[in-house]
């Protein structure tokens, strides 16, 4: 009989409720690792049939190409936004971006100076953002300075900012180009080495305004030479004295060098005949300043005093304008001297600690005015980094800065543009371009777009409806940095107090 195996029989496991949720986890588990190798291809990339897998590691090939031909492959065609502190200036016209200006903040991060150069074509809206400048930094705790406003155009806004505002010509008020500003009745107090110190500062600073004064049309027309700036530096000395407390006037020094005293011969080593030639000149071209179409102006101490405490102040000299350019010219230098001298010889003593925003508008004439002025800005820009005031040139073209006399007082304008690393460029045509090209580098893109905003939109004969193409859109330009585009929306109340046109009502609009 033959043996039969014996048969194994197995009894299936029950599953219970547990061992069903540790299938689902584990089956849940690989889910998620195919998941996970179809996201991330490994080294040598995706495994499997079609799946183009490599079989050996490609170290990779450097191509290099210009931006022209590798733009495609290279999208990062526009600038780092700037910072959004400081002034909001508007949206950047390719991104929507807020794009704020603050040369102040800047400095030392940015720039190395808080310079500003604004320029474009007349009623694209450079005055527009100047003051909108001067009304956030004056928010900040800055004091706004205005110190030769030609136009009248900053007296509105800064008189709603509770402002001084004083207005020069047709009899309003006058202005001593000598006065000592906050010193007047503080040196009689002072320690007898800083009353001497302050006082050579003080008259050096009178000397200055005489001659620049001097060396416009209505006075000598040409700087003093060497001979008359040594009188004229005693005769102010000698008036300075002999005022008793008080400021000396320009006829307090025209009658020292008519009475030629003995210290003042003897400084001119002339006598009698000698002296009268060396002096009739500079004896003429203040007369000069004191009569004929200045007559009024500067002949006398100064009736409005400058308010050193007010959160803004501006000189107004609008009412020069009917007198001729050459007055303009003359008003530019007596009113810049006062003002700044002011302020200057406030924080010399403590009276003033506040950082100022000196908006220096209608720069053209300025320059067009003659080394006077030129030397005023040069010394001012110069000193700016060490004060943190932001100073803001504005002009039409670069050209202006080669109307100057001689190739000494061209190099000084050009060191203002070369002095400020912010540049803030309007509507401009293409030669314009090409000149600002070598200040600073501006790529093709950035041209195209200053160009197209001094475009016309409109040949028809109703241009009533049309806006200029460029009206408050500026490019930005920070040193070497791409330009960063802007345009600016004004508010009803911008729109009120910076118009600059009485005949247009337009929000926005801006004639300078």
């Amino acid at each position: 009989m033959a043996r039969t195996k014996p048969q194994q029989v197995t009894t299936p496991r029950r599953i219970t409720g547990a061992d069903d949720r540790d299938l689902e986890q584990q089956k849940a588990e690989r889910r998620a690792a195919r998941a996970k190798r179809r996201r991330y291809a490994g080294r040598l990339g995706w495994g499997g049939q079609f799946s183009g897998r490599a079989a050996v590691e490609d170290t990779g090939t450097v191509y290099t190409g210009p931006s022209t031909q590798a733009a495609a492959i290279y999208p990062f065609l526009l600038g780092a936004g700037l910072p959004p502190r400081g002034v909001p200036v508007g949206r950047d016209v390719l991104t929507g971006e807020l794009v704020a200006i603050d040369p102040s903040g800047w400095t030392g991060k940015l720039t190395t100076n808080p310079g500003v150069w604004v320029m474009s074509q007349p009623g694209a809206g450079k005055s527009a953002l100047v003051k909108r400048m001067c009304l956030v930094y004056c928010a900040y705790g800055y004091m706004v300075c205005v110190p030769g406003d030609v136009k009248g155009e900053y007296s509105q806004m800064v008189s709603e900012l509770g402002g001084s505002v004083i207005r020069i010509g047709d009899g309003a008020s006058r202005i001593n180009p000598l006065d000592s500003g906050p010193l007047k009745g503080r040196l009689a107090t002072m320690q007898p080495a800083q009353r001497d110190s302050l006082l050579d500062v003080l008259n050096g600073r009178r000397l200055e305004t005489l001659g620049a004064l001097l060396s416009t049309k209505n006075g000598l027309g040409r700087s003093p030479n060497e001979i008359e700036r040594s009188a004229l530096n005693t005769a102010v000395q000698i008036a300075s004295d002999a005022s008793e407390g008080a400021d000396p006037i320009i006829p307090d020094v025209i009658s020292v060098l008519r009475h030629a005293p003995e210290a003042l011969r003897a400084k001119l080593a002339a006598d009698g005949d000698a002296y009268l030639a060396l002096t009739r000149s500079v004896i003429a071209g203040l007369d000069n300043l004191c009569d004929g179409p200045l007559k009024g102006l500067f002949d006398g101490p100064t009736t409005t005093p400058l308010d050193l405490h007010a959160p803004a102040v501006s000189v107004d000299i609008s009412g020069l304008r009917a007198r001729g350019n050459d007055v303009i010219s003359a008003g530019m230098i007596a009113t810049w001297a006062y003002a700044y001298s002011s302020i200057d010889s406030a924080r010399s003593i403590g009276m003033m600690n506040r950082k100022l925003v000196l908006p220096m508008d209608e720069m053209w004439r300025a320059l067009r005015s003659g080394p006077g002025l030129v030397d005023a800005m040069d010394a001012i820009s110069r000193l700016n980094r060490t004060t943190d005031d932001v100073t803001i040139y504005v002009t039409h073209s670069i050209l202006d800065s080669e109307s100057l006399p001689t190739e000494e007082d061209r190099n000084k304008a050009r060191g203002l543009m070369d002095r400020c690393d912010t540049w803030v460029l309007g509507a401009s045509s293409s030669e314009e371009l090409q000149r600002v090209t070598g200040k600073r580098a501006l790529t093709e893109q950035e041209r195209m777009m200053i160009t197209s905003w001094s475009s016309a939109t409109s040949t028809g004969l109703d241009t009533s409806d049309q806006v200029h193409p460029g009206r408050g859109k500026y490019l930005i330009k920070i040193g070497t940095r791409p330009g960063i585009a802007a345009a600016t929306e004004l508010t009803p109340t911008e729109a009120r107090l910076y118009q600059t046109d009485n005949n247009q009502t337009e929000i926005g609009d801006n004639r300078s």
